[in-house]
């Protein structure tokens, strides 16, 4: 190789394989209110053992995340939504695992 010939440089950066978009926090866009009564709507943010659903997996905002953990907690305290799991076994939703 003569003097000042540099080797090509070889990238050493995976390539992406997922593009992320930015998610779009639901309760945003629909500029709906969030209330302990609307029990359709909350049951959507817990899961099937009765526990409220992450940020990551909702896609809500910061602040309705708050707001829903709220209502939630409101609707168990009035028995509206089932706080444990054992509520669901007994209500008979669930097949109780032996």
């Amino acid at each position: 190789m003569a003097q000042g010939e540099a080797y090509p440089k070889v990238s050493r950066e995976r390539p992406r394989r997922f593009t992320f978009k930015p998610k779009v926090c639901a309760l945003c866009a629909e500029k709906s209110e969030i209330g302990y009564k609307d029990i359709a709507k909350l049951r959507r943010y817990v899961s099937d053992r009765g526990r409220i659903q992450p940020r990551r997996r909702t896609g809500a905002c910061a602040k309705h995340q708050r707001r829903l953990a709220l209502a939630i907690k409101r609707a168990r305290f009035l028995a509206l939504l089932p706080s444990s799991p054992e509520h669901v076994y007994n209500l008979g939703e669930l097949p109780k695992e032996t």
